[in-house]
């Protein structure tokens, strides 16, 4: 029977493979985790290149994940109309011109105009994952959806070891007053975003039809107001609530990861934390993502959920009394439970949505905003001591917490 199940893992209710779609659609999962990763040597880079406070380093990633709360809704709309390879490729253009943006900005010698760059980049980044999340979700049995997801975004772990590792070296490894440095990464990443885009262009991806519910839903085109058959699912108006949670917690981590293990142990450079960043918590975050995905073959996604959320608020609550080494390594391990959250809130989330899947991963997608607040808000508790900022999280993963035990009863 387990035989059977890998078998059918990416295949169509006619028995055809999906499989090399999903591998194209996991691409791109590494690329915009690259694209994260690299935020958080941005975040300390910009306090000493341009004299910014921790709370001003936020923007950041406020110019970010603002534009998720901003695009996803048009990104659901865009796609909706013309479906998912076009959106795809849209996407990467928007990547892409983000990207190769900064080499302008560099000349300006401001933060501002990174910051717009950013803003693009995140236009981009966001309409890929609008598609790419439930894309992946229905590249097979409906049943496996979650574990699919998983398994694509633990090479969005690959991408986040990769981000702050390459970043570290090209930004930190140039000088520190020079914004120029900061140009180096991103024409790396454009010139492969552009590659990837033509890739998607000349390749032709299945238009997967998302069935339409026929336990007496009413038919969205038929009636418009319709729409609000999604606000009668508590368990998509939660995981909505949790998204929103659960960026900000992975956001402000990341974003004040080095600041933070950088004031504990004094000693330690910010090339190495970065380092650290890269082969310790991104690492553990990547093997929870593929972990993760195997243990769905036996464990119910909530219920995997539940035990990492309980496991993460620990770890906040050890980072944030601040005792030396235990506190670092529960930092550390927080990457490794905060691994499955996104794509298993994501699948949760979408779990009886049928037609109305496309627009429910918009709204779910939003969710991403609060990564837009958190970084500026931990900053300006923890200016003087990074470890109360970390109270924030704290708080996000325990509605995470409240958010799968109510989907357990379910």
């Amino acid at each position: 029977m387990k035989k059977n199940n890998q078998k059918t893992l990416f295949s169509a209710p006619d028995g055809k493979s999906y499989l090399v779609p999903f591998l194209l659609i996991t691409s791109l999962f590494l690329l915009w985790g690259f694209a994260h990763g690299l935020l958080d040597v941005l975040n300390k880079h910009f306090q000493g290149v341009f004299t910014m406070t921790k709370a001003e380093s936020g923007l950041v990633q406020f110019s970010t994940y603002i534009a998720y709360f901003l695009m996803a809704l048009p990104a659901g709309m865009f796609m909706k109309r013309f479906g998912y390879k076009k959106g795809i490729i849209l996407g990467l253009c928007l990547f892409a011109i983000g990207a190769f943006a900064f080499i302008p900005a560099a000349y300006l010698h401001s933060a501002s105009p990174f910051l717009v760059a950013l803003f693009v980049i995140a236009c981009g980044l966001c309409i890929l994952e609008t598609a790419a999340n439930p894309y992946s979700t229905v590249l097979g049995p409906k049943e496996s959806g979650a574990q699919r997801l998983n398994l694509s975004q633990s090479f969005n772990g690959l991408g986040w070891i990769l981000g702050p590792l390459v970043g570290g070296m090209l930004i930190f490894g140039g000088a520190e007053d020079d914004p120029f440095t900061l140009t180096k990464p991103y024409i790396l990443v454009g010139s492969i975003v552009l590659l990837v885009a033509i890739l998607f262009f000349f390749t032709k991806l299945p238009e997967v039809q998302v069935e339409e519910e026929t336990d007496g839903h009413v038919n969205e085109n038929a009636c418009p107001s319709a729409g609000i058959f999604m606000w009668r699912h508590p368990q998509f108006v939660r995981a909505i609530v949790a998204q929103f949670c659960y960026c900000a917690a992975q956001t402000g981590i990341f974003s004040f990861f080095i600041n933070y293990v950088t004031e504990v142990d004094s000693s330690m450079t910010n090339i190495e934390a970065s380092r650290i960043l890269a082969f310790g918590g991104m690492a553990l975050f990547m093997i929870g993502r593929l972990s993760g995905s195997f243990t769905m073959k036996w464990m119910k996604p909530a219920r995997l959920l539940t035990w990492f959320a309980l496991a993460d608020a620990v770890c906040m609550a050890l980072v944030v009394v601040s005792i030396g080494t235990i506190s670092l390594y529960a930092l550390y391990l927080s990457f490794f439970f905060m691994s499955i959250m996104f794509p298993t809130i994501f699948a949760l989330g979408l779990e009886g949505m049928g037609a109305y899947t496309k627009k429910a991963s918009s709204y779910i997608v939003m969710g991403v905003a609060g990564g837009a607040f958190a970084p500026m808000l931990m900053g300006y508790i923890g200016a003087e001591n990074m470890a109360i900022g970390f109270v924030i999280p704290l708080v996000a993963f325990l509605y995470i917490l409240f958010f799968a035990l109510k989907c357990k009863k379910g």
